[in-house]
């Protein structure tokens, strides 16, 4: 190469160089204009994309790359002030400027709050609400589907970037107001440094002042951390807000949160760790009528993040006091919007399943004693396009299990003599004695064999022959109250209503509901109790009408015979009547005469019965259709020219044959 080709080489680096440094000595020189100019930018953005004033009295760099700011506010026009800060002070990591990602290296703040306000005027917050940065807003217009790793990574980066390695926050609150529903949480002092974070929370609400305590690692850059939240207050740590808000009552001794690695590789992020949770207790009246509490809960998670799913690997172990199980969910959207979910126990001891249960949750099983052991897969799937497809299996396997001991539900009474009594509004009921000494009790062999396939035909056709319940039903009911949002169908069997009837309250709690399911498999599954005494009992204590109790009430009640004598007609109109039996009145004519669209709808029921083989021609022969009024009943009735009486505000202690 030429003497003179290299020296223009030289020339040509040495003039790039000399670009460089003059560049970032004009920055340097007028970086305070440049600071204002930026800051007027966000202002002007601020106030034509969200209505709102951002203002900064002053501001300066202190340094190369040291800023500090004085009285910062962001108002919401025509709203209470969302941020404000007297004094701010931080470094940003220049280079990292160049690449458009802000990097915090220090911050001290100094005097400030953030306010989240929502009155009869609004939300001080709202225009904030919905945003979408420039990259979100490409994703709509080209109509590309939503990269879930991608843009979970990308707003992991840009939240941990903003998290300094060296952070002093003096005198700084969080503050909400929700339509009177105040909560305060100030910190003194919060400090970050070498990678430790400690700081005292003083919370205020109106019903409750404590302070909480958070300490442990922390390593933003590394995208590390092992935090704890306790209190020294000798009731835990209460939630604030939810207990005004929704009722909801809950708290916790301690709170252990570790991160040990949030990564980005193939397409998909993956984030491990482990969280715990010491003695949490719950209190809601759609969850349990007293505290519930867990002991001890760990989960070491694995959660990964792809283009088009989010899922908790089953890598993931689950603990809750001595439970130990591998859950696995996913949601996917690749092609339909499917909802999967998985839980594996592996073997456990039955006896230490019981010890495990929420205490309050489960109050029945209180005391209760096993032996043996077992271990439990659930499999589930969802699809949103295609309900009918959902799949629910469920396998348990048993290794000598048995119950030795009962707790408060002691079903083996079913077997003998007991006293029910019916719960309504909160009140028991008279005593209604399960024994042959009752003279309205009845043996199943002298109930009308038309009243027992009418009652199975209405309300569980394969009593005889599932364990307690029915898959297809069961997943009819996951897919109803999915699409609802709600609890809006139920999958009862009668070994279902048996449970609630004798051993549960009426109250609609998840502790009943879980309860229930639990104590029909038991009953179900261990031969404790067999399906004809089952049903013995079941016609003997369901409701029938207003204060009737049992079918041998209930046949003199309408008809004044006895059960055996029930033909096929009447039997057909009580076994309709089971769900809603105090409403009966307004199925008749002034002649206590059952109206002629109620006598089709017994035809169809009747049909039915024929169809799976529990009818014959020869049962309906000679059959009157009439179903008329003889016994106590008719005098609900009134003719058609009188006025109908109330069932709900008459008052019936006794009913006289």
């Amino acid at each position: 190469m030429k003497k003179s080709t290299k020296k223009k080489i030289y020339i040509g680096i040495g003039s790039f160089f000399t670009l460089i440094l003059l560049a970032l000595l004009g920055i340097f020189i007028f970086r305070d204009s440049l600071l204002d100019k930026a800051i007027v930018k966000v202002s002007d953005k601020i106030a034509s994309d969200y209505d709102s004033k951002f203002s900064i009295k002053a501001a300066r760099f202190t340094g190369f790359s040291s800023i500090e700011m004085n009285d910062i506010l962001l108002v919401p026009n025509n709203a209470d002030t969302l941020v404000s800060v007297k004094s701010l002070n931080t470094e940003v990591n220049f280079w990292k400027l160049f690449t458009g990602d802000l990097q915090l290296g220090t911050l001290v703040v100094k005097d400030g709050f953030i306010q989240l306000v929502k009155n009869a005027n609004g939300k001080n917050f709202d225009a904030f609400l919905h945003p979408k940065n420039q990259e979100e807003q490409e994703e709509i217009k080209t109509n590309e589907p939503k990269n879930y790793a991608r843009l979970g990574y990308r707003i992991l980066n840009r939240v941990l970037n903003l998290v300094p390695t060296s952070m002093q926050l003096e005198n700084i609150s969080l503050r909400m107001d929700d339509m009177g529903r105040k909560v305060t949480m100030k910190m003194d002092r919060l400090r970050l440094q070498d990678k430790q974070l400690k700081t005292t929370i003083d919370v205020t609400t109106n019903t409750f002042n404590q302070k909480w305590e958070i300490a442990g690692f922390a390593d933003p850059r590394d995208k590390k951390t092992d935090l704890r939240f306790y209190t020294t207050d000798s009731m835990g740590i209460k939630v604030p807000y939810v207990d005004e808000r929704y009722n909801l009552k809950s708290g916790f001794d301690s709170i252990r949160l570790k991160v040990d690695n949030i990564s980005y590789s193939g397409g998909e992020m993956n984030i491990d760790g482990f969280s715990s949770i010491a003695n949490l207790r719950v209190n809601h009246p759609k969850v349990a009528s007293k505290d519930v509490v867990v002991q001890n809960a760990k989960f070491d998670y694995h959660l990964l993040f792809g283009p088009d799913f989010v899922a908790v690997d089953s890598s993931s172990t689950a603990v809750l006091n001595k439970i130990k199980f591998h859950p696995y969910a996913e949601y996917n959207v690749a092609g339909d919007t499917i909802y999967k979910a998985k839980i594996d126990i592996p073997k456990m001891q039955a006896q230490d399943f019981i010890e495990s249960l929420p205490k309050g949750l489960f109050t029945n099983f209180e005391g209760m004693e096993a032996e043996g052991a077992f271990d439990y897969k659930l499999d589930f799937a969802y699809n949103k396009n295609k309900p009918n497809k959902t799949v629910l299996k469920v396998k348990l396997n048993k290794e000598n299990l048995k119950i030795k001991k009962y707790g408060e539900a002691n079903l083996g009474k079913l077997n003998g003599s007991f006293v029910y009594r019916a719960i309504e509004n909160g009140r028991r009921l008279r005593p209604i004695l399960v024994n042959p000494v009752n003279i309205y009790y009845t043996p199943l062999d002298q109930i009308s064999p038309y009243l027992k396939r009418a009652v199975l035909t209405t309300e569980d056709p394969s009593f005889y022959s599932h364990k307690g319940f029915i898959n297809d039903a069961f997943k009819q009911s996951i897919v109803q109250n999915i699409k609802t949002k709600r609890f809006a169908r139920g999958a009862s069997t009668i070994s279902m209503q048996l449970i609630k009837n004798v051993f549960l309250t009426r109250e609609k709690t998840l502790s009943r509901k879980l309860e229930e399911i639990l104590l029909v498999y038991i009953m179900e599954n261990n031969n404790i109790v067999s399906k004809n005494r089952m049903y013995e009992v079941y016609l003997n204590i369901i409701e029938w009408g207003p204060n009737v109790y049992g079918i041998g009430e209930a046949s003199l009640f309408y008809f004044l015979k006895h059960p055996s004598e029930l033909n096929l007609n009447e039997s057909l109109y009580l076994a309709s009547i089971v769900p809603k039996p105090k409403g009966f009145m307004w199925q008749f004519d002034g002649e206590a005469t059952l109206k002629p669209y109620l006598v089709r709808r017994n035809s169809y029921l009747k049909n039915t019965m024929m169809r799976r083989g529990w009818l014959t021609p020869e049962d309906t022969t000679a059959q009157t259709k009439k179903v008329v009024l003889y016994g106590a009943a008719r005098a609900y009735v009134k003719r058609e020219d009188e006025k109908i009486i109330n069932v709900d505000t008459l008052e019936v202690d006794e009913f006289d044959f």
